[in-house]
């Protein structure tokens, strides 16, 4: 859960009434999924707001979408295009670099070790790349958003029966809509660390906000509604632990 965190840390006094209100931040995932303990999952969640650091970006600048209107690695401007910082307060580079040593690395650091350690006990990995955003976001994509937004890479971060399974389960959903590999093919996370050659696949969810809160500040918690769609959610992630890497399969039918 890279972008789940709230705090702004020494850098809140330079920001703009609007950057205070971190809009842009995956609101209450923790509680939404809150049923992983009951699967087995462990979870990384980060503590800091995407406004102090984002960490599903490279840490050297480069864009996941080339061409395209996208946030940077300190980002200057919330998604609606407002200033993130008051006039002469924007981070310079050496303050960037400093976030990323302070902030960046220890996170993907304890990213690294948990996939490492799962590796070492289970032969592979499987990482879940939990994420949501507001149905409509103009300076992103046209219209509304799908509901379930299920990225790989293309097909490259995971195995694609396991995929494939993941999306039929977001699909027996009907009151949900959902899409693979639209507009959020998944960001830095899905795609270094999901490498089906080394045994780790991964899948980033891009979560309709409107499916369990209140879109508008301040963005409450929807009992009701984030019920209902955590199941779907849940459903998707048991079709991922049920599924088994090929040598596996082979192992079970001999």
């Amino acid at each position: 859960m890279p972008h789940s965190g709230e705090a702004l840390g020494p850098y809140a006094e330079r920001m703009t009434a609007e950057a205070l209100e971190i809009a842009d931040t995956d609101w209450h995932l923790p509680k939404l999924y809150s049923f992983l303990a009951d699967i087995g999952a462990t979870v990384i969640a980060a503590q800091h707001s995407r406004y102090v650091i984002d960490l599903n970006r490279d840490p050297s600048g480069k864009s996941l979408y080339p061409g395209q209107n996208v946030t940077e690695l300190c980002p200057t401007t919330t998604f609606a295009e407002e200033a993130i910082y008051q006039d002469g307060e924007k981070p310079h580079a050496a303050e960037v670099r400093d976030r990323t040593e302070t902030y960046w690395y220890p996170y993907h650091n304890a990213l690294k070790a948990e996939i490492e350690r799962v590796k070492a006990e289970h032969g592979y990995a499987l990482l879940w790349d939990a994420h949501s955003i507001r149905s409509h976001v103009p300076r992103f994509f046209e219209g509304r958003l799908p509901d379930f937004n299920l990225g790989t890479n293309e097909g490259a971060s995971c195995d694609e029966v396991l995929a494939r399974s993941v999306l039929e389960a977001a699909g027996e959903a009907h009151a949900y809509t959902s899409v693979l590999n639209g507009r959020f093919k998944g960001g830095y996370i899905t795609r270094v660390y999901g490498d089906p050659a080394k045994h780790v696949h991964a899948i980033q969810l891009e979560l309709s906000q409107i499916t369990y809160m209140d879109e508008s500040f301040p963005f409450s918690y929807r009992e009701e509604r984030a019920a209902k769609v955590a199941a779907p959610i849940r459903a998707m992630m048991e079709a991922m632990l049920a599924w088994k890497p090929a040598e596996a399969r082979l192992r079970a039918n001999a």
